[in-house]
């Protein structure tokens, strides 16, 4: 379980090293902290519902929807109210629209490796039962 959330960070560094040095060198710092921003943003209810995704598959199927719906939920709330403050109270991320691609590219990204993650856990966790 821990180890699906350690290569979850560790590839969220490794995306977040792949487009900010480039995008810096195209559009300025600011693009690079959008990016650190955004990912760390995305990263933290991703991480929650990785370990929670871990749980419920343990458990009843009924608890196993509930976290499905639940999940996404919790991790669309979560981005899109941290993305709103940070635009609405800190004038840093008013400058510039780049802040939310940043919020939907990695949100994007951390949704796909933690669903690529998650299946492989369950995949492997089938085939130890079966």
């Amino acid at each position: 379980m821990m180890r699906r959330v350690g290569i979850l960070i560790v590839g969220s560094l490794i995306f977040w090293l792949l487009v900010a040095i480039p995008s810096r060198h195209l559009w300025g710092d600011a693009a690079a902290v959008y990016s650190g921003v955004a990912l760390l943003l995305c990263l933290i209810p991703t991480s929650l519902t990785m370990l929670w995704a871990t749980w419920a598959f343990e458990q009843s199927p009924d608890q196993q929807i509930v976290m499905v719906l639940g999940g996404t939920g919790v991790r669309m709330f979560v981005v899109l109210a941290g993305a709103l403050a940070l635009h609405s109270l800190i004038p840093y991320f008013q400058e510039q629209q780049g802040f939310w691609i940043w919020v939907l590219v990695s949100y994007l990204f951390t949704l796909a490796l933690e669903m690529a993650l998650v299946l492989k856990g369950r995949t492997a966790a089938s085939q130890r039962q079966g």
